[in-house]
């Protein structure tokens, strides 16, 4: 595992950058650790719903955490409104930095992360391999 440091400037799509930094590195295997910063907008998917809820404040990133693979990226963030009410779900895209991200990535150049669905959840389900697995 190798820690990676980022930082995210004003205006970067929080969840589009993650999956891309993915790709830049050439790996195929990260989680978020933690991430704290702010955002202008946020793209939540709450519990239970099938589409995101848009949220327009300056929002403080409480916490965000998650699994990064080529298929996409599986995150889950709180954050705080101007008046102190939390929100938390399922990042979706749309979640644009106000005026900084600050995350720390896991990376993990031996494994190789897909998403599969699985029957037993019915969704797309994160599946380990080591990199030199195929299947």
């Amino acid at each position: 595992m190798q820690a990676h440091p980022l930082r995210l400037s004003p205006g970067d799509d929080l969840r589009i950058t993650l999956q891309d930094t993915l790709r830049q590195l050439g790996l195929q295997a990260a989680f978020v650790l933690q991430g704290i910063g702010s955002l202008s907008v946020a793209q939540l998917r709450f519990a239970g719903a099938d589409d995101a809820t848009e949220l327009r404040d300056d929002l403080e990133i409480l916490t965000l955490a998650g699994s990064i693979s080529p298929d996409g990226a599986h995150l889950h963030m709180s954050v705080a409104d101007s008046r102190g009410h939390v929100f938390g779900g399922h990042v979706a895209a749309g979640c644009i930095v106000r005026t900084t991200a600050e995350l720390l990535l896991a990376l993990l150049p031996e494994h190789r992360f897909a998403r599969e669905f699985d029957s037993g959840t019915g969704f797309q389900e994160l599946v380990i391999r080591g990199l030199s697995q195929r299947t």
